[in-house]
């Protein structure tokens, strides 16, 4: 299934885009001190507006994941990799994206994962590669 739609970028999701070309992630910290990330722009909780952008690490945990053992096409990966969800490090939500940890067997909820930046970067959530598991 494919939804095609254009969205505007506001100065929240306009900052994190522009983050991710520099290969650096961003989280907009609540009132309440929570970090989301990728930014919102309102409070999940509250409905307020966010407007304090953080930075937040390039590494973190992955919180779950979904095996894909056949890509399709315009997956971002032409091998079997795992659609996951990974809290980085000083964010307080997870992110989903692709992790490209080798085989089914190397994935497991709580490993560590760190960005794999794309080589050309536009500004673009494919600005991120992939996850892959963290360097020893």
């Amino acid at each position: 299934m494919e939804l095609l739609y254009r969205r505007s970028l506001g100065p929240v999701v306009g900052a994190f885009l522009t983050a991710l070309r520099e290969q650096r992630l961003l989280g907009s910290r609540t009132a309440e001190g929570r970090v989301i990330c990728p930014p919102l722009e309102y409070d999940p909780d509250s409905g307020d507006a966010v407007d304090d952008l953080v930075e937040v690490g390039s590494a973190g945990v992955v919180t779950g994941w979904s095996w894909v053992a056949e890509p399709r096409a315009k997956h971002p990966l032409p091998h079997p990799f795992a659609w996951a969800l990974v809290q980085l490090d000083g964010a307080d939500t997870s992110m989903v994206h692709a992790l490209d940890a080798g085989s089914l067997d190397a994935v497991r909820t709580g490993m560590r994962v760190q960005v794999r930046w794309a080589p050309e970067r536009t500004g673009h959530i494919t600005d991120i590669a992939c996850f892959e598991p963290e360097a020893s």
